[in-house]
């Protein structure tokens, strides 16, 4: 049996990061602000999602469920190559502004309800031919959580995709008190593949982010934070906004682009489940 976190998702997501400062402003609108330029809310590039959306294979009409759907980039690109219906839920109303209008621009046919509510709190009235839960763990107490409670969601047969870090080598504990994280709060690459099959999960695909990957996620919200910056001198939380980007990136460059690692984890339901 492999380690996973099994805290309540207030508590990992207290352990996130930036969390070692008290939050005094909209958590949501700083995320909006730092993922302003980003097309996917994760260190992954669109080619590597590209990749992962064309392996799929959905029918036409296959119904898809997206928690924490961010922006709603792969909601957006599943309803343009497969013509997708399905739910996309985040807690972000800014995100789920963003969902709207993106499908509204591209995919304004699409069968896709869009919620704003936590994703631990959905209860769906269908089965899925896809559950997602893209680098939110933290709604369903954890990876393992995250893959019982959409492996839960989907049909027999059906797919189940979640972006997930793990840990390249053994974290530093300054690195792990910089975060605010625990050694437990993530797994290894192979154990994220162990804890699939131990939920009865057959591993179809990994695809794995790399340092340029990386690199773009976390610069680009050095660059949107000194842009919003400039361009909002007046709004009360750019020094907060401020402190806790140059905290982090501190602590990427000295430690995070080393120790930990990000990918996309496909695995299908069993048929018979």
């Amino acid at each position: 049996m492999v380690n996973n976190i099994d805290n309540n998702s207030n508590q990992i997501w207290e352990k996130g990061r930036d969390s070692s400062m008290e939050w005094k402003m909209d958590m949501w609108k700083f995320y909006s602000v730092t993922h302003r330029y980003h097309v996917v809310c994760n260190p992954m590039s669109t080619e590597k999602l590209d990749e992962v959306i064309e392996l799929l294979k959905l029918d036409p009409g296959s119904v898809v469920l997206d928690i924490a759907c961010g922006k709603g980039e792969i909601l957006t690109r599943l309803a343009e190559r497969y013509e997708v219906s399905g739910v996309g839920v985040d807690i972000s109303p800014y995100f789920v502004a963003d969902v709207k209008q993106k499908l509204q621009e591209r995919a304004p046919n699409a069968q896709i309800e869009v919620l704003n509510m936590d994703g631990a709190d959905y209860r769906p009235d269908r089965s899925f031919d896809l559950a997602m839960c893209i680098g939110a763990e933290w709604v369903f107490q954890g990876y393992r959580g995250t893959l019982r409670a959409l492996k839960a969601m989907t049909k027999p047969g059906g797919l189940v995709l979640v972006g997930e870090p793990f840990w390249i080598k053994e974290p530093d504990e300054e690195y792990l008190v910089a975060e605010n994280h625990t050694r437990d709060m993530f797994d290894t690459h192979y154990e994220n593949v162990l804890i699939g099959e131990d939920e009865d999960l057959v591993p179809l695909y990994i695809v794995a982010s790399n340092q340029d990957d990386w690199d773009r996620y976390e610069t680009l919200q050095w660059y949107a934070v000194a842009r919003y910056a400039q361009e909002n001198p007046d709004d009360p939380d750019v020094p907060e906004i401020l402190a806790r980007v140059a905290h982090g990136r501190t602590n990427y460059l000295r430690w995070g682009r080393d120790t930990l690692g990000w990918a996309l984890y496909l695995f299908q339901k069993a048929a018979h489940a």
